[in-house]
């Protein structure tokens, strides 16, 4: 998915809990054409500082309360690339949207685009009332559900 400011609701529909602007999604299918398959951890702060930290898929394990917030789709034929962020982060930042962005900067020292001198970036967007409603009756996956 790509930025939006506000999903429409009217039709019920599940808004989309990790939204992608523009330049990260070109960002990322760079990246996932030199390293293969993507995934990115929203980190939870400490060394990291609450950086989205962009890995190979396989290369971060995933946690079993860990939280699938949403997929980036890439232009065919690159696999959408998964969001996680940890169940307790996620319990913080449940009524808000991510909206990855990319800005100039060095990147985490682990994170693919460290190397490029840009970085990833989480902003987000409070959802409304009514969206928070039909998120409770969407539960997101968790890492758990990973191993059935």
């Amino acid at each position: 998915m790509t930025a939006q400011d506000v999903t429409d609701t009217s039709t019920g529909a599940v808004p989309d809990r990790v939204v992608a602007k523009d330049s990260a999604v070109q960002l990322l299918t760079k990246l996932s054409e030199l390293h293969g398959g993507l995934m990115i951890h929203q980190s939870g702060g400490c060394c990291d500082g609450s950086a989205p930290m962009c890995y190979p898929v396989g290369d971060y394990r995933i946690g079993q309360r860990d939280v699938l917030v949403g997929e980036i789709g890439l232009p065919d034929p690159l696999p959408a690339v998964r969001i996680w962020i940890n169940g307790d982060q996620f319990d913080l930042w449940k009524h808000t949207q991510l909206i990855l962005d990319v800005v100039p900067g060095r990147g985490a020292g682990f994170s693919l685009e460290a190397p490029e001198g840009v970085r990833f970036l989480s902003r987000s967007r409070t959802f409304t009332p009514e969206e928070n409603a039909i998120l409770a009756q969407n539960p997101p996956m968790v890492g758990a559900q990973l191993e059935q």
